[in-house]
């Protein structure tokens, strides 16, 4: 299926919910819509109670292309990893992880287009709706599930490669006593971040990596390696993946 065929069959399976249940529509503030870049829109407006952010997604979703086939594939991700019942329509209604991911999405692609205030505005504004804050010129790779999302901080400089798993309460921050453009964590492709885990300055977390609930990790960790602890220690080979098959990670 084409990413613009999967936009659509979303589109379609949010409107078949909404149809059979609805009060839905009401109850998350959602006003109508046709495509999707209308239903980003519907979706932010209903987020944060806020017309204008909704209509900067949908504009972002409709100048940016490159925003459909990533935020559907984060949908996609999303619920395979998920434990909850509804696939893909229920995630991109009610998990507050993947509407915090979307914000960024948005914010980030204003920020690349030098609107860094109003990119600023709305990280802010979103955050304050999902209890995140995730700087809009962090980069960010394709299917990041932050599962439940709330306590989520991620710095400026941070990079997240492609299909990486954090938990709440995760802090991806920098060390205070560093500057420049090169001061927070560089994330590899399906690393497992467990809740409430802080990891500081530019260091490199390696593909496929497990960092344990409650770590402090100030050192680079190895691919396919866990670390655990207050003083993060290797502990043997990394024990979970929620990567999807083939990828190496």
């Amino acid at each position: 299926m084409s990413p613009e065929a999967g936009a659509m069959q979303l589109v379609q399976e949010v409107k078949d919910m909404l149809e059979e249940t609805p009060q839905l529509a009401a109850v998350l503030s959602l006003p109508p819509f046709e495509d999707f870049a209308g239903l980003m829109g519907a979706l932010f407006t209903g987020l944060t109670g806020n017309a204008a952010i909704g209509e900067i997604a949908r504009r972002a979703y409709q100048d940016n292309p490159a925003l459909e086939p990533l935020t559907t594939y984060d949908v996609t991700e999303t619920a395979r990893r998920n434990f909850e019942p509804g696939g893909p329509p229920a995630v991109l209604l009610f998990a507050r992880g993947l509407h915090a991911v979307t914000a960024h999405r948005v914010a980030h692609h204003l920020w690349t287009q030098g609107e860094t205030t109003l990119a600023l505005a709305l990280k802010s504004t979103c955050g304050r709706a999902l209890g995140t804050d995730i700087h809009p010129a962090a980069q960010i790779g394709a299917g990041l599930w932050l599962d439940h999302g709330l306590g989520v901080v991620i710095g400026e400089t941070c990079v997240i490669e492609a299909d990486v798993s954090i938990w709440h309460n995760v802090t991806l921050g920098s060390t205070l006593g560093e500057g420049g453009a090169l001061r927070h964590p560089h994330i590899g492709q399906g690393a497992v971040i467990g809740a409430g885990a802080t990891v500081l300055g530019h260091i490199h977390v390696g593909a496929g990596a497990n960092i344990a609930a409650g770590a402090i990790v100030l050192a680079d960790v190895p691919a396919q390696t866990l670390v655990t602890g207050h003083k993060a220690q290797a502990r043997g080979a990394a024990r979970i993946s929620f990567a999807p098959k083939g990828t190496g990670a």
